[in-house]
């Protein structure tokens, strides 16, 4: 379904994504780890066409994202969702109506349905019950369900996940990892995922690869990832000082 080729990205001549290549599976959750700073959040906003790369392609469906106009590309982002890091919510608007927005922006449903699919999706996230209260009023965990929720009101083929479990607790962000694997079972959506939480990379990710020095080093299971032999990748997952990767660069 996604297909990143020879992808190269540079900021005041710095690459920062050095001839990449990876594919997404469909319908799998392909975990990306790597350093802060490292490239994940570019390589995401790439696939989502926010960024352009200064070469290579990024391949949805077999088209080329880059080679569209803008109004080819917004058909396309229709297929996507997208989990911010924060939730980015609509601090103003109640925990309804943040979920319902992109369902009154971009269908024509009737408000009874509008409410139904709301509901319904607030049931799943577990969040029955909270609808009226505003972001301000509700915990850093409830607030990333309710970005869940939102990323998936439309039923999108593609979900996007920015650093879902940061500035969680352990317990909290173990819960949000079974939430992701939940609506993955039921949507069956294609989830790409960029995290520091290997924990929860092993537990969440049917593919982990790592992304370093601009390009992917390593993919596999959670098992492969595990028994790899790259030096790079053992310290990365260990959290180790000791190794290849020079922590003074980080």
């Amino acid at each position: 379904m996604i297909i990143l080729e020879r992808l190269t990205k540079s900021f005041n001549g710095i690459k920062v994504l050095n001839n990449l290549n990876i594919k997404f599976g469909e319908q799998k959750i392909t975990v990306v780890i790597g350093r802060s700073g490292g490239g994940k959040s570019v390589m995401l906003k790439h696939i989502i066409g926010l960024m352009r790369p200064d070469s290579g392609r990024v391949l949805i469906n077999g088209i080329d994202i880059n080679t569209l106009k803008r109004k080819e590309l917004n058909e396309i982002r229709k297929k996507f969702g997208m989990v911010f890091q924060d939730g980015a919510l609509f601090d103003s608007i109640n925990i309804f109506e943040n979920i319902a927005f992109p369902v009154r922006q971009h269908t024509k449903l009737r408000e009874s349905e509008v409410k139904d699919r709301v509901y319904s999706m607030l049931g799943d996230v577990g969040l029955s019950g909270q609808e009226l209260k505003m972001p301000a009023e509700i915990s850093g965990g409830m607030r990333k369900r309710v970005g869940v929720a939102r990323a998936l009101i439309l039923n999108p083929e593609i979900v996007l996940f920015d650093e879902p479990t940061t500035g969680l607790d352990p317990i909290t962000s173990d819960a949000i990892s079974n939430l992701i694997i939940a609506m993955h079972n039921k949507f069956k959506f294609t989830g790409i995922l960029i995290s520091h939480d290997i924990a929860g990379a092993y537990k969440m990710g049917n593919i982990i690869a790592m992304l370093y020095n601009g390009f992917i080093i390593e993919t596999g299971c959670p098992e492969d990832i595990k028994a790899s032999n790259n030096p790079v990748v053992n310290q990365f997952v260990a959290g180790s000082m000791n190794g290849p990767i020079d922590f003074n660069m980080v």
